[in-house]
């Protein structure tokens, strides 16, 4: 959470001309993220440097100190991943062992881990990866999927995080899908993804893996007469019982983020 007490002390501080350079539709959202700690008055480039200053003169510290945090939890999980018997949860992951590791597919890739928590894998491995991973292996139980598709907040636990979810998850990914004519083929072609027979009259329906066991339906409506254009994503009901709400949380918000940076490559603003 960051020094201001509310976010309208953010939005007093930036100019409310809702120009949009910092991805948010809003100032007020942005704002609303700066509170939140998920921004920084930076990522603004129209507020004074004098302003930035003032408020976040001490925010590379405090990205260190958030990587930091985030390198500890990465740790205490790998030394978890030690007390657990590789081959035994085998079958209950969706995994397979190689060379005596547990070796998962992500979005079509190979992952491997070791019974220390070393990763393998020939793709660069963000946290935003490893950290669901790792809870997967140590919380996944198993079961089977029920077929039933629900939406975040309808999860057991998806209330908590759903005001967080639909700003960083749905509506970002949304803006891609509006701007970047290619992405739900690059998520057949370059992820594994599956297009369905359209679910909930959607105009695309498309099922991406990230793990084995955690299905994503992706459902997007194309604008038409005058409404615009709708994007929702959807998971199995049991997906609790496969991975927490918080790592689900955060692997729906590094694929988006996944998405944001390969349509910037490929000039999409």
């Amino acid at each position: 959470m960051s020094e201001f007490s509310n976010a309208m002390e953010v939005f007093k501080l930036l100019d409310k001309s809702n120009c949009r350079d910092c991805n948010e539709k809003t100032c007020l959202a942005f704002a609303g993220a700066v509170y939140q700690g998920l921004r920084h008055l930076n990522e603004c480039p129209k507020i004074s440097k004098e302003i930035i200053q003032q408020y976040n003169g001490d925010q590379p510290q405090e990205r260190s100190s958030i990587e930091l945090e985030m390198t500890g939890f990465v740790e205490d999980l790998k030394k978890q991943i030690q007390s657990i018997d590789l081959l035994s949860i085998t079958d209950k992951t969706g995994g397979r062992i190689v060379n005596n590791k547990l070796t998962i597919k992500i979005l079509g890739k190979d992952i491997s881990i070791d019974s220390q928590g070393n990763l393998y894998s020939d793709i660069h491995l963000h946290q935003w990866i490893t950290i669901p991973l790792l809870s997967y292996i140590l919380d996944c139980k198993g079961l089977p999927l029920s077929g039933k598709w629900v939406p975040f907040r309808e999860l057991k636990n998806g209330k908590t995080f759903a005001p967080l979810y639909e700003q960083r998850c749905e509506k970002p990914l949304k803006k891609v899908a509006d701007t970047y004519t290619d992405l739900f083929e690059d998520m057949v072609h370059l992820f594994n993804g599956r297009q369905v027979e359209k679910h909930y009259q959607a105009d695309i329906s498309l099922v991406l893996h990230p793990l084995p066991k955690v299905p994503i339906l992706i459902c997007y409506w194309k604008p038409d007469d005058g409404l615009e254009s709708s994007l929702h994503l959807f998971y199995d009901a049991v997906m609790e019982d496969n991975l927490n709400i918080r790592a689900v949380y955060s692997l729906v918000a590094g694929l988006v983020t996944m998405f944001e940076k390969i349509s910037l490559r490929h000039g999409v603003k």
